[in-house]
């Protein structure tokens, strides 16, 4: 078998076979072929797509790549969620948590996640604002937390999935990376190989989004969706809103404090609403449960203080410091804030949500480039999301800094994210379709 044979048969438009594509995956990974063959066959698969059978195997010989963490051991149903990036998206760091306390003995989450680059939170940073939280468990310590306490998040460690850490490097460079077939693979082999057998994703769409559209959104989240049932798990996406910053808190100490609130029943509507539905379609797709009894839970174990409680257990047994849950004070704080006012009375018309999502970044609260440190007490308070009515000289946002060039470049940033008018822009609904094994619904 040849790889220019493989270039050919993509170029012209040909489903390739699964030898072909593990020929290719396999040959990349161990160094037989090189970049600039790899490169030409991801143009070709751009410009050609790929049908879902081939998207499976590409994804299948992807996850098999390296290692596969194996969840067979533990005693009930696993479940994972995996969100494709937003601003504000403090979600796992709830969801986690509450699942353990809905279904404790029988439904266990065992989370593997990434760290922020560019305008997208990771949530391995924001649990590492808490002090002493150890994201980074071998296998074994991993599986044994998540039997013994319900849950674990740790980041993604060894060898896992080098196919696409390869794959993805090149495609940055290549520009290859908006292509469906190619976006579902990288992200499905990372959560397969994780092991649960029940996921949801959480596809954005908008502004501080990959995908702008619905219509692109909808298609990614079927990609995944058919390789995760192909595959014998049970996989439900939602596609909701990120056209505007989730709930009030950009930043890692910052989203963890509203993370609290939220447990205690005191976080904002919008956090809250995507919290509930992520862990109520979560639990449903265990099977253990209806959808009504399992929201019915997920809103109880906030109320009775338990999903709280899970989250002390879980930062307890991963070596952080549980006291910062009691007195959010002892997290990571700023030494300087500046506050972006409204320039004149009116509604917040608009937000570019990526551009507010950079201004944190700016402040120290992400990273640029890969090298950069993470100031886990930077960041942004809004104190007005889309629709909201603002007079002239009233604050809109708080940032937070430690440096004041960063706090300057932030502010600036910041301040022209904001379009105001003076309607009322058109409401906008958190969740615009659910995508299953069984079609679509529109929201």
């Amino acid at each position: 078998m040849r790889m220019y044979d493989i270039i050919e048969k993509k170029r012209d438009g040909h489903e390739l076979t699964d030898a072909e594509i593990a020929f290719f995956v396999d040959g990349y990974v161990a160094g037989r072929i090189p970049d600039y063959q790899a490169s030409a066959l991801l143009m070709a698969i751009y410009l050609r797509g790929m049908s879902a059978e081939e998207t499976r195997l590409l994804t299948l010989h992807m996850m098999n790549s390296g290692e596969v963490v194996d969840l067979s051991g533990i005693p009930g149903a696993t479940v994972d969620k995996h969100s494709t990036g937003g601003v504000g998206d403090k979600t796992s760091l709830a969801v986690v948590p509450m699942l353990a306390a809905m279904d404790p003995g029988r439904t266990f989450v065992a989370k593997m996640t990434g760290r922020g680059l560019g305008h997208t939170g990771g949530t391995v940073d924001k649990l590492e604002s808490i002090p002493g939280f150890n994201t980074a468990l071998s296998q074994e310590a991993f599986i044994d937390c998540v039997r013994e306490h319900g849950a674990a998040i740790i980041g993604q460690t060894g060898n896992l999935v080098p196919a696409d850490k390869l794959i993805y490097a090149l495609r940055d460079v290549t520009a290859t990376v908006s292509s469906i077939p190619l976006i579902a693979s990288s992200i499905m082999s990372k959560k397969l190989t994780a092991g649960s057998s029940c996921i949801l994703l959480d596809v954005k769409v908008g502004s501080g989004a990959f995908m702008k559209t619905v219509p692109e959104a909808v298609e990614l989240a079927q990609a995944m969706v058919a390789i995760g049932e192909g595959m014998g798990r049970r996989v439900k996406a939602l596609v909701t809103n990120m056209d505007r910053p989730l709930g009030h808190a950009i930043g890692n100490a910052l989203e963890v404090a509203e993370v609290i609130e939220t447990l205690h029943g005191r976080g904002p509507a919008d956090l809250e609403h995507e919290v509930l539905l992520i862990a109520s379609d979560l639990l449903e797709l265990t099977g253990h449960c209806t959808r009504q009894e399992a929201e019915a839970r997920a809103r109880r174990v906030i109320a009775d203080g338990s999903a709280f409680a899970a989250f002390k257990e879980i930062v307890e047994a991963q070596d952080g410091d549980p006291r910062v849950l009691d007195d959010p004070s002892l997290l990571p704080g700023a030494t300087l804030t500046r506050t972006f006012a409204a320039p004149c009375d009116g509604f917040v018309a608009h937000i570019d949500t990526e551009a507010v999502g950079i201004a944190s970044a700016e402040l120290g609260a992400g990273r640029l480039t890969k090298e950069d440190a993470i100031d886990y007490g930077a960041g942004i308070t809004l104190l007005k999301n889309y629709g909201d009515p603002v007079v002239a000289g009233e604050p809109v946002a708080i940032l937070h800094a430690n440096d004041p060039a960063k706090l300057a470049a932030g502010a600036e940033r910041l301040a022209g994210a904001y379009t105001f008018a003076a309607k009322q822009p058109p409401a906008t609904p958190l969740l615009y379709a659910t995508v299953t094994r069984d079609g679509i619904v529109y929201a």
